[in-house]
């Protein structure tokens, strides 16, 4: 933790209580889908770690695919505008769909992510996600499975970035009001 100290970020999660919320999260979609294949989509880049770490301890025959969209940028606040950037490989029709972010926030690229993948006609479609920020929300929207309800702060960390910095540290972090 020194970086992010010398940084002046400060810890809002730990990484030991991510791993403990993850295996939680893993152990329910485990038994919602009992005996059955599940596909996760991994939202690129934020959801990577997330995503990794799930698939790790879901104890069911995984495949794994990526999506990528953007609405942020630079900045800290959403264009309001969701664009793809990188479709999937693989066809989900008739698969047991889990959708994987790192955060819900506005919902604007959940809401987005949910609705291509419905015209896709998986046989399931679930929302995972880290973090969930309801304060912040636009779009409605809920997930099936949340790791933490956080306030509504800028949080960095465990693939959650700003600018592409700060993915790579274990806690998640609030960002200073400052960045660099």
């Amino acid at each position: 933790m020194p970086f992010a100290r010398r940084e002046g970020l400060k810890v809002r999660i730990r990484h030991a209580d991510i791993e403990r919320r993850v295996r939680a999260v893993a152990r329910q979609i485990t038994r919602d889908f009992k005996g059955q294949r599940v596909h996760l989509i991994g939202v690129l880049k934020g959801a990577c770690f997330f995503l990794a770490d799930l698939a790790r301890e879901i104890d069911l025959e995984t495949s794994i695919d990526f999506i990528a969209v953007a609405s942020y940028g630079k900045t800290k606040e959403s264009s309001g505008q969701v664009r793809m950037l990188k479709d999937l490989d693989n066809n989900v029709a008739g698969l047991n769909v889990i959708l994987v972010e790192d955060i819900l926030d506005t919902g604007l690229t959940a809401n987005y992510l949910l609705r291509v993948l419905r015209q896709r006609r998986p046989k399931t479609l679930k929302l995972a996600a880290l973090l969930d920020k309801p304060s912040r929300r636009l779009k409605p929207v809920e997930g099936n499975y949340i790791g933490f309800t956080i306030p509504n702060e800028f949080v960095v960390g465990y693939g959650l970035d700003y600018a592409e910095r700060y993915r790579n540290l274990k806690d998640v972090c609030i960002l200073h009001p400052t960045p660099r």
